[in-house]
Formats: structure tokens, sequence, C-alpha cells
């Protein structure tokens, strides 16, 4: 079937599951084991600290409903891209096309392959470039996995998933019924309280479930089975981060928690001993393989989509493989990724320094998606909608307000990082403006 906009998509073929083993795998990334100990110094209590995240998973459920509708009604593998273009025209889906394609996307792929690269490199060690080497060859791995066809992107997928789950489980069993006695509770300082900081951190762990629009033009029932993906990951990433966290306060204890630098690898180590840190390195391991592998297949439906729009990147949009997926979008996709690897791999502070310039970029676009929910709504009330957001106008709104807040919470936390993450996004102007035909510089 066609998309929204009259483009034929990749072959429709992902079921309810395998869009659920995407999102789960894409968002229970290595937030879990980075954001914590940053919650718990700036709560009061454990429990503020366990209700925070059960906020974040409700505030993820507001956005995942407005997504829903809108990948629902308007599908296509062009995902936030054609959202942006239907709604608020083509130059402002092109300009989102040109931070994803040159911040977002690329720069979350080049991160989530050091990640896996830094483990990597304690279990197997490859010299002291070791940790790129190995970023490289998962990168370069898992793009081939991809080009080779739909289906061994999408069952590796669920494969890595399903690992990822186990590893975490086993982490919340130890953490819930086999930790020792866990240290005393220091009173805190409410003085020390900073919630808002808080939410920031709660809600960099569960980012990346917005993903679920570049599956719309590949589910096999979009009408049905969007809402059913996002809000089934939703629930299931909730609930692991609760328990997650639970494990990590019985092991710890909040003020442990506090004092730790890597809540991940001090709580396992307490439990499994010397062996906790291999233990922990696999874990992440997985994690950073199904989140690098998610990544890697939701953003090349991007490039197809782009390419189908601008003749200098009409490339982009050919189809080469035998099972269905954008051959030259992986290929394109992998090469960016590759050099900000490079990059990386020369200042290492490569994971730090990208995760703090794409946050103001992604919220702003996020905050751009929730205005064209409203857009969309007034200019085409008549629409039919095989979802519909509840409680309308309470929930989008609430979308808006949350995107807001973490924009400028992004502007202001950042620093340096978000002003060259602003900078490249502004760079994207002219770039836009004059690769793009002036007959196609109106609303689609």
């Amino acid at each position: 079937m066609p998309d929204d906009d009259g483009r034929q998509p990749p072959r429709p073929g992902i079921s309810v599951l395998q869009g659920v083993a995407f999102i789960v795998g894409i968002v229970i990334g290595i937030g879990i084991f980075k954001s914590p100990q940053l919650v718990a110094q700036s709560v009061t209590s454990e429990t503020a600290f366990v209700l925070l995240w059960v906020v974040g998973g409700i505030a993820t459920l507001i956005g995942a409903l407005v997504y829903a509708e809108l990948g629902s009604t308007y599908p296509s593998g062009g995902g936030e891209y054609h959202f942006l273009s239907r709604a608020l025209g083509r130059p402002v889906g092109l300009l989102f096309a040109w931070a994803r394609i040159s911040v977002l996307q690329t720069g979350i792929i080049a991160a989530l392959a050091f990640v896996y690269g830094d483990y990597a490199q304690q279990l197997v060690p490859l010299g002291p470039w070791g940790s790129a080497i190995h970023a490289a060859l998962a990168l370069s791995v898992l793009t081939l996995v991809n080009v080779l066809g739909l289906q061994e992107g999408k069952g590796f997928q669920l494969a890595l998933t399903t690992l990822t789950l186990l590893a975490i489980g086993a982490i919340v069993v130890a953490g819930l019924w086999l930790a020792p006695a866990r240290p005393a509770h220091v009173a805190p300082d409410p003085s020390g309280a900073a919630y808002g900081l808080a939410l920031v951190f709660v809600l960099l762990a569960y980012g990346g479930w917005s993903e679920a629009a570049y599956l719309s033009g590949d589910l096999r029932d979009v009408r049905r089975d969007m809402v059913r993906v996002l809000v089934i990951a939703t629930a299931i990433i909730t609930v692991v981060y609760v328990l997650m966290n639970l494990a990590y306060l019985n092991i710890l204890g909040l003020e442990g928690m506090r004092r730790s630098s890597a809540v991940g690898a001090d709580a396992v180590r307490k439990v499994a001993g010397s062996h906790g840190a291999v233990a922990l390195a696999l874990v992440i391991c997985f994690v950073a393989l199904s989140a690098l592998n998610g990544t890697i297949f939701t953003g090349a439906r991007l490039y197809h989509a782009v390419g189908n729009d601008l003749p200098v990147l009409r490339r982009l949009g050919l189809d080469t493989s035998r099972g269905g997926n954008p051959t030259v979008a992986f290929v394109a996709q992998g090469g960016v990724a590759m050099s900000l690897i490079g990059f990386g791999a020369m200042t290492r502070d490569g994971f730090q320094a990208m995760v703090a310039y794409t946050a103001p970029v992604f919220w702003l676009f996020l905050l751009l998606v929730g205005v064209s929910y409203f857009v969309l709504r007034s200019r085409e009330p008549d629409r039919e909608r095989p979802f519909r957001a509840p409680f309308y106008p309470l929930t989008p709104l609430l979308f808006c307000l949350t995107c807001a807040y973490l924009l400028y919470a992004s502007l202001v936390y950042t620093g340096v990082g978000a002003l060259v993450g602003v900078a490249v996004l502004l760079i994207g102007v002219p770039v836009v403006w004059l690769a793009m035909p002036r007959a196609s510089l109106q609303r689609p």
C-alpha cells in the first residue's frame, strides 16, 4: 500500500511483536546505566526517586498517544519528516531531515556504537584504538545485516531485544532477591532537591520511543498496530525501568547511588563480586547492539523519504535490496555515522559531546511535531482517523508543554554542546533553500 503521500514505501511486513521489539530495543539503551545516579542526586527521598521514573513513563505514554494518531492517520516511512512537511510546509520538513541526518540520527548511532565499543574493549582488548575499532565493526556489521534485507534486520532486532530483557531481568532478580543487606538510610538535605533537572535525566533515559513514527510505513496493519506497538512498548519500558531502579535502591540505597559514578557497575559488583564487571560489560553490549540495530533500521527510512523529494538526493530513494530495504540509504547513513566515529576516536569525548548537542535539536522538532498535530486536526477535521488520542486537546497540549520545557532545560543545562547543535541546524537553512527546487517550496 502506498504511503499517505502517495509514494511507495519499503515493503510492509513488521508485526506488532517485532515493532515492540524495535522500540523497546531502541529505548532501553545506556540511559538506564547513566541516568539513575544523576536523578538520585536531585531528589530528597527514595519514594520521589521511584515516582519520577513512573512520571517519565506517563509522559512517554502521552507522547506515544499523539504519535499513534499521527502515524495511523498519516502512515509514512518518513515519520516526523512527513508530519512536519504536511502541516508546516516542506522546507520545515527538510530542515528536520537535515538535522536528523547531520546531528540526530547519525550522532545517536555513533554514540551507541561507542558505548558498545567501550564495553567490548573490556571483553576483547584491541589496543589503544580498540573502542573505535569495535564501534566501527559493530556499525559495519549491523548496516550490512539491514542491507541484506528486511527479514534479517527485524529478526536480528527481536533476538537482540530478547537478550537485552533477559540480561536486565537477571540484574533485577539479583538486586531484589539476592542483594546483601542495604546501607543504612541517610536523611537527605531538602535544599538539594531539583526535580525539574531530575526529570530531564529521566526523560533522557526514556528517549527513542518516537522512532515508532518511522515504522508506520512498514507495519502490516498500521491502522490498528501503531497504537498497539506504542502502548505495549511504553508499558514494558516503564516496568523495566521501575524494577531496575528498585533493584539499584535495594543494593546501594539512595545515598550509595548518589556517591556512585557508575551505578550499574557498582550494583552488579556488590552482588556478583569480581565477575560483575564482565557480566555488566556483556549486558551493556547487548543493550547497545539492540539500540544500535534498531536506530540504523529506522534512520534509513528518512533517507528513503528525502531521496524521493529532492532530485539531488534521488538515489537515496532507490530500493536495490532483495528484502525491501533502501540499500543506498543504509550505506549513506553508515558513511556519515562512521565519520562521526572517526571524530569521536580523536576526541575521546565524542559520546558526551554528541549527547549534548543533539538534545536541544531533538526537543525543538518534537515540539514542532506537537504543533503539527494541532494544525492537521484543524486543517483536516473530516479526515478518517483510525485512532484518536484520548482527552483531546489536553493530551497533545501536555505533550507540547513537556517538549517546550525539555527544550529550555537542554539549552540551559548542556552548555556549549547545545550551541554547537543549534549552529549545525542553522547551517541547514541555506542548504535546504539551495537544494530544493523553487516549485517544491510549497506545503505538500
